[in-house]
């Protein structure tokens, strides 16, 4: 089993970035490390992704979409009742260049993007179906267009509570709306919450937004060129990333702009020629996706087999809920709050309803997983965990199989394609870990030039080590980010909605116009 598909399958138990399995010496000093690193971490990392008692679903997914299924009633299904709005304002038709903030709506939407498409849509999304079936897809999808109203939320609540500087920069996120929200409520906590948030946040974009990606992109590469040293890998994008987030978010922005665009076109234009190629088993596709989502075809686990892994892949995917987007939304230059609540629920449209389905529509269509002819169900493993793939392939190596069956030389594209994912959630969580620093280290160049150089520094480190139980504990700590921001929400959802309606109001009256 190689690197990949090692990460795919602890991708299906713990989240969009999990730890790459690399073998180690018994008893060397990595290993050794390695063991009480596990041991003193080991009981958070379980506490965040158990699963309820007596099932395999992680209460901490029930948690993520029961918010935003809270959010998207209480809203009035407002994904839907504005998305072309959210159309309208990414244009620009809406946007004055002398509004308070740093980037535009598109260049905030992109930078949110870059950290949230990655690995997951590839790899997370072929063990989903590897496990639960086409099925899964029907249910990623589900949760997807929920989780568009948890975004909606949190991304309000960032522009609102953001401090705004002399200088022009901004600072923005769930530390800021819950600290100075719960102070406006009178409610208590919000500095204890906003603290706790931050510190996860570090460690989250230490870990999964950082070595992590910079571990795969030097598996992908290696993978291509041949082994070498990965500390080598790990330079060459420390010195890139540096150049480009040295620069602040316009300059994180600048690149995300032209990067995410470019990455969505490549990936969903394979898919679709792949999609061309094989157009008379769309419709069978379709078919196995609405049956599975609701008999589950004899996957493991069946009908509920193939809802937890559509849930816990779009939940694991998006980010919605963690408040993540938030820090990078916050830098938006408006002067209504709202606008850029709906410029983010385009973000798990296009993550999770788009590039994850592209990749589980291609799985189906590519016929990879073996059916049996008698039955018209699914054949499982030896082990019974999961669905037969005609080589035996999960995860990355799955998509990439499958994608190759229409197009030999895809796998190349696949690697080009990690590689620019990595880069781009490497900048993104950069930006998301320094918003968290400044606001419990202050404000200041030093104190930013400061993180950027650890940050830089744990590329190398993540490129070069293995490195399992440090990242486990980072996504631990991603996913407890959305611990303490959904608490918080339910309280400042009010505070949401009564910006939702003066919006609305106003836009309806012709008050807020289209600027010329």
């Amino acid at each position: 089993m190689n690197i990949m598909q090692k990460t795919a399958l602890t991708l299906a138990v713990f989240s969009a970035t999990a730890a790459p399995a690399l073998a180690q010496e018994p008893g060397s000093l990595d290993a050794r490390v390695n063991e009480a690193f596990a041991a003193f971490t080991g009981p958070f990392v379980n506490l965040i992704f158990a699963p309820f008692p007596g099932t395999s679903f992680p209460w901490i997914v029930m948690w993520l979409v029961v918010a935003a299924t809270v959010f998207t009633l209480y809203f009035g299904f407002v994904q839907f009742r504005f998305f072309s709005h959210a159309i309208a304002l990414v244009k620009g038709d809406y946007s004055d260049p002398n509004d308070a903030g740093e980037v535009s709506h598109f260049q905030a939407l992109a930078t949110a993007l870059s950290g949230t498409v990655g690995l997951g849509n590839i790899a997370g999304v072929a063990v989903a179906v590897g496990i639960g079936g086409p099925g899964a897809t029907f249910w990623m999808i589900l949760a997807g267009l929920l989780g568009m109203a948890s975004k909606f939320t949190e991304c309000t609540l960032g522009v609102k509570y953001r401090n705004e500087y002399p200088d022009g920069t901004v600072s923005g996120g769930p530390m800021y709306y819950i600290s100075k929200g719960f102070s406006e409520l009178g409610l208590p906590g919000g500095k204890f919450l906003a603290v706790l948030f931050s510190i996860f946040c570090i460690l989250g974009a230490f870990g999964g937004g950082n070595m992590f990606q910079a571990n795969q992109a030097h598996a992908q590469l290696a993978g291509i060129i041949g082994d070498y040293p990965g500390w080598i890998t790990g330079v060459i994008f420390a010195a890139i990333v540096f150049a480009v987030i040295v620069g602040g978010i316009k300059s994180i922005a600048n690149v995300t702009e032209k990067i995410v665009p470019f990455m969505g076109i490549l990936y969903v234009g394979a898919a679709l020629i792949i999609l061309a190629v094989n157009y008379d088993k769309i419709g069978w596709a379709f078919g196995q996706i609405f049956e599975g989502a609701f008999s589950g075809l004899g996957v493991a686990g069946g009908l509920v087999g193939a809802l937890i892994q559509g849930f816990k892949r779009a939940a694991f995917s998006n980010e919605a809920g963690v408040g993540s987007a938030a820090i990078a939304h916050s830098a938006v230059r408006t002067k209504e709050p709202i606008t850029e609540g709906f410029v983010s629920l385009l973000e798990p449209l296009i993550d999770t309803v788009v590039i994850c389905t592209m990749t589980a529509l291609v799985i189906t269509i590519s016929q990879q997983l073996i059916v049996d002819p008698d039955t018209g169900r699914f054949v499982l493993n030896e082990a019974g965990t999961a669905i037969a793939t005609v080589d035996g392939n999960t995860g990355v190596a799955l998509t990439s199989a499958a994608f190759a069956s229409g197009i030999s030389w895809f796998p190349y594209v696949l690697a080009v394609a990690v590689i620019l994912f990595a880069f781009s959630t490497m900048i993104s969580w950069s930006y998301y870990g320094l918003k968290a620093w400044t606001y419990l280290f202050g404000e200041g160049k030093t104190s930013e030039l400061t993180f950027k150089l650890i940050f830089c520094v744990f590329i190398v480190i993540g490129a070069a080590a293995s490195l399992g139980p440090v990242i486990d504990f980072s996504d631990a700590a991603i996913f407890a980010m959305a611990v303490v921001n959904i608490f918080a929400l339910y309280f400042l959802m009010r505070i949401v909605r009564k910006e939702l309606n003066s919006y609305a109001s106003r836009l309806k009256s012709g008050a807020i116009a289209k600027f010329h």
